[in-house]
């Protein structure tokens, strides 16, 4: 496409945005509520009725198989509790459901890696891409603790539990403050921090990068704060709140209880290997493990630089479209690792916008190609009425944040543009698996599995199944007190490229 369609193009999704006001201004003369809420139900009803043959309750698809619930207990996938993850279990029963052909797995949202160490312990090299500085490092981490010199570190851990030397006296290194976690330690917590990051400098590099894994593992349980979906909670003895704070996290352990813990836990998993108990049949130890290799950056941007026709699987999960803003979750480990305030905001427009501060993003200056996916998009009857309702309220001051209506029309357009490259890289008979929650915004439920599956039939791909949880998702409690229990659909998407 010649740089000046490119503009008209842009230029003309710009009019349209400018125009969603007064178009809505029109529409709310015709339409209420009980209007756009039963006819969204009614596409709604009709988009489900398309995918009926594929829309299957998959019984065994618990909610502790596709959550990070059942890593607790498998050896390595269990050292940092990455709440968004689902299990390497999860991986080993699509994989062998679907029998994935051998070759090379991509995951586009990588996260802490589960799928791509799950993918190589059954023989395939992987590649995932991620672009929070969290996950990156709980990859490398990894890697390492997978590699040729992991007798070198699991020595390095023992001479640290014995030597504990981040007790002794003597200097510290200091890390970076970002508002939103500072005063996240007490004091003695957060200079015994300080003296290990001081001690880990004089290690080899791997095992520094291992020590470092460990303490971004620990920070959670020794800090003032939980993870809480969009934020940070705040835990009542950390002063904030001006004493109207109740919040109690429980037992807030000691610098030297959970570093000790932690490290004891790398060293034994790395000596015993991943302790799998063949839940699928699989026989990991006949196998060659494949290798994993990390791509860093935001989807948007990598995946057009992948070769086309390269990979005989894709298994990911993206960030859902549920406003949590894994940049704020993450503060105590992006402060660690040297996050500054604007990096931090940058990294938060990078990603998928899930959350109501992503500014709408100019697709095209990625991928001028991505016009077919946005056109996709705008012809979606059911996401566009979605979308005018959303409108709609805003224009009334009745959604809870403004920056909703802009957050589901990014989400789906940038996701569109992520199907479309991820069919664009697939081989034949490539297969795609993908772990999503609907969602509900003032009443209206949102289902994204069918509609992203119908985006992915637009864009080439055969619609294999829509696997449903046999439990549902339960509402936000503001949502349910307005508009009940009604449950959503989680599912996993199977998609497959036949051309």
């Amino acid at each position: 496409m010649r740089q000046k369609e490119i503009v008209a193009c842009q230029g003309d999704a710009l009019r349209m945005s400018v125009n969603v006001a007064q178009n809505v201004e029109n529409t709310k003369e015709v339409y209420d509520d009980d209007d756009f809420l039963a006819q969204i139900e009614d596409l709604d009803t009709s988009l489900s009725s398309r995918f009926s043959e594929a829309l299957v309750v998959d019984r065994i698809l618990t909610r502790k198989l596709v959550s990070f619930q059942a890593n607790k207990t498998r050896t390595h996938y269990r050292w940092y509790k990455y709440k968004e993850a689902f299990s390497a279990d999860l991986v080993e029963y699509l994989f062998r459901k679907y029998s994935v052909s051998k070759g090379r797995i991509l995951d586009p949202f990588a996260g802490a890696g589960t799928a791509l160490f799950a993918c190589s312990s059954l023989g395939y090299n992987s590649e995932g891409i991620e672009v929070l500085p969290v996950g990156q490092k709980i990859i490398e981490a990894n890697i390492l603790a997978r590699g040729k010199h992991k007798q070198n570190i699991v020595s390095g851990l023992e001479r640290w539990l014995l030597q504990k030397s981040w007790n002794a006296t003597g200097e510290t290194k200091d890390f970076e403050r970002l508002r939103i976690a500072d005063g996240a330690y007490s004091k003695e917590t957060h200079h015994k921090i300080k003296r290990y990051l001081n001690e880990l400098e004089y290690e080899g590099s791997e095992l520094k990068e291992t020590l470092l894994f460990a303490l971004l593992c620990v920070l959670e349980s020794i800090s003032y704060t939980r993870k809480d979906g969009q934020f940070l909670r705040w835990d009542y003895r950390s002063g904030r709140g001006n004493g109207k704070n109740t919040f109690d996290k429980g037992k807030i352990l000691s610098f030297d209880e959970a570093i000790s813990i932690k490290l004891e836990e790398i060293k034994n998993d790395m000596s015993l290997g991943d302790n799998r108990k063949d839940l699928f049949s699989f026989k990991s130890q006949d196998i060659q493990a494949g290798e994993v290799g990390i791509i860093k950056g935001s989807c948007l941007g990598v995946l057009p630089t992948l070769k086309s026709r390269s990979y005989s699987g894709i298994i990911t999960s993206p960030p859902y479209c549920n406003r949590y803003d894994y940049t704020r979750t993450y503060a105590l480990e992006h402060a660690l690792l040297g996050i500054t305030e604007s990096e931090l905001g940058s990294l938060r427009q990078a990603m998928i916008s899930c959350t109501v501060e992503n500014k709408a993003k100019e697709l095209f200056s990625f991928n001028e190609k991505w016009k077919v996916a946005i056109d996709v998009c705008n012809n979606q009857s059911l996401l566009q009425e979605i979308l005018d309702y959303l409108d709609y309220k805003k224009s009334r001051n009745e959604l809870n944040n403004n920056g909703i209506a802009r957050m589901v029309r990014g989400y789906f357009h940038e996701m569109a543009c992520v199907v479309q490259e991820c069919y664009r890289v697939l081989k034949k008979d490539g297969l795609m698996f993908m772990v999503n929650d609907n969602v509900r915004y003032a009443g209206a439920a949102i289902s994204v599995d069918t509609l992203l599956s119908k985006i992915a039939e637009d864009l080439g791909f055969c619609i294999e199944n829509i696997l449903v949880l046999p439990q549902g998702k339960g509402n936000s409690s503001q949502q349910m007190g307005k508009h009940g229990r009604e449950a959503l659909r989680k599912c996993v998407y199977v998609w497959k490229k036949v051309a």
